[in-house]
């Protein structure tokens, strides 16, 4: 085993304690965005100052003019929650919840991800927003962590928390997608139990720790998908009790046996699932928006 020495050395990093914030809501998204931009760039000076250049640019980027943030917190390995899009009159809401080795430091892959989803819905619906919420610490690609579910257990109360405050911005008409990558799938069905979303979506999904969809009693659509190239298929597929501790993930979601709606995601990768123009992007799309009568079936 590899144990991680990451979160180790970031601990050390100095940074400000996040903003404090009037509570969110439409009217007062604009000064959050404006304060955890001023955050960030205060991040990024304290690690300068610290040398540790690589975090100090990547905060610097994060505190550009057009950045929206409804939640920064550069401590550590970082948490962070980005908007994409006008959040306030937004129809149709997607949430990206990221998997493994995700963190301030690996941040632009998932700003690429989220950013390509938005370019995708704004095409054909202009009313669209999309956030991707770093809102955990993710585990290690090579790590214990990264079999158990501790770390999602961790995160779960933090996604709910964070749904209701989506409803009480955008308000209770706005549908709420949750598109769930690797490890983020078993953060989302962890949470899933009472969540107030429409659509719950499993991508590369080694995974969820529920025998089935029925197990994480959501009133939100299951889906699934797996792009053929996509590593993870070869993960086996059990949960076992090591010396008290339960490892493993069970059921594969894209088998009939799990019962969720599984869809086309092409012949892409483990991290190809937001690639623009590929068939899962597509896809993703059409499920954000409503459209499930479009949504090519695997």
């Amino acid at each position: 085993m590899v144990f991680p020495l990451s979160a180790a050395s970031h601990a050390e990093i100095p940074a400000p304690a996040p903003a404090t914030l009037a509570p969110l809501t439409a009217p007062t998204l604009d000064e959050a965005y404006s304060a955890n931009r001023a955050n960030a760039a205060e991040a990024s000076r304290m690690a300068a100052a610290h040398g540790d250049d690589a975090r100090a640019a990547a905060d610097r980027a994060l505190a550009a003019p057009s950045r929206h943030f409804l939640h920064f917190d550069g401590r550590g390995s970082g948490r962070a929650t980005e908007v994409f899009g006008d959040l306030a009159h937004a129809d149709h809401i997607a949430v990206l919840v990221p998997g493994s080795d995700t963190s301030l430091d690996t941040y632009d892959r998932f700003h690429r991800a989220a950013a390509a989803l938005h370019e995708q819905l704004t095409r054909t619906g202009p009313r669209t927003a999309v956030i991707a919420w770093l809102g955990y610490e993710t585990p290690a690609t090579i790590s214990p962590t990264v079999t158990t579910t501790g770390r999602a257990d961790q995160a779960a109360p933090h996604l709910r928390g964070f749904l209701r405050q989506l409803h009480a911005i955008a308000g209770r008409q706005a549908t709420v997608s949750l598109l769930c990558h690797s490890y983020g799938s078993i953060v989302c069905a962890r949470a899933a139990t009472g969540l107030d979303a429409t659509d719950l979506v499993l991508l590369g999904s080694p995974g969820t720790g529920a025998d089935d969809a029925a197990a994480l009693h959501t009133r939100a659509r299951v889906w699934a998908a797996r792009g053929s190239d996509d590593w993870v298929a070869e993960v086996p597929h059990v949960r076992t009790n090591l010396f008290g501790i339960t490892v493993g993930f069970g059921t594969d979601p894209v088998s009939p046996a799990f019962g969720a709606q599984v869809f086309a995601a092409g012949d892409g990768g483990h991290s190809d699932y937001f690639t623009p123009g590929s068939v899962s992007l597509t896809n993703l799309a059409r499920i954000v928006l409503g459209h499930t009568s479009e949504v090519t079936r695997a």
